[in-house]
């Protein structure tokens, strides 16, 4: 029986990383469902939803020391089975901030969307230089799910006042 777990790895990055914990992944006949991996200030991270029968989990899980004896931090957590169910008739936004980087950007709107009741599925922020100044840009990218009982101009509305606030650009969309 499949089992489905959330597979953190962070490390100092090198080449190979990937390989590696893909390999011993497929060695016990498990499967990567979904990841993200990055490097993050010089680091090496990995976040990835995999599947593995259950009993080849404790041998994966031998297998996993060599990368910890390497100085590799590893987490493996097992999902929910009703995750689905939980958000059920939820309404998938997404939502984009652009602009000057400063402190609270990320807070602010997190502040806000949990005091609605939303719940990020996903988030991306990145800063890079704006082209002409050279002066850190902001940006996010995340998609939310809301509440199928709270109506759009309850929780966009203050988002525009947070905008305003932190000097950012929000917008919200429906996904389709």
């Amino acid at each position: 029986m499949n089992k489905n777990l959330v597979l953190t790895l962070t490390g100092h990055d090198r080449v190979g990383i990937v390989k590696e914990i893909t390999n011993v992944l497929v060695k016990h006949g498990g499967n990567v469902e979904t990841s993200r991996m990055a490097r993050l200030g010089g680091e090496f991270a990995m976040l990835a939803l995999v599947a593995l029968d259950a009993k080849d989990l404790p041998a994966f899980e031998t297998d996993l020391q060599a990368l910890r004896n390497e100085g590799f931090q590893i987490t493996l957590l097992q999902t929910e089975d009703d995750h689905t169910k939980k958000y059920a008739g939820w309404l998938p936004y997404q939502l984009e901030v652009l602009g000057a980087d400063h402190e609270g950007i990320i807070y602010e709107i997190a502040q806000h969307l949990a005091q609605q009741g939303i719940n990020f599925e996903d988030v991306e922020t990145t800063t890079a230089p704006a082209p002409m100044s050279g002066t850190p840009l902001f940006r996010m990218q995340a998609t939310l799910l809301v509440p199928p009982n709270l109506g759009f101009h309850q929780w966009s509305a203050a988002l525009e006042e947070i905008g305003d606030k932190l000097n950012v650009t929000i917008e919200v969309s429906l996904v389709k």
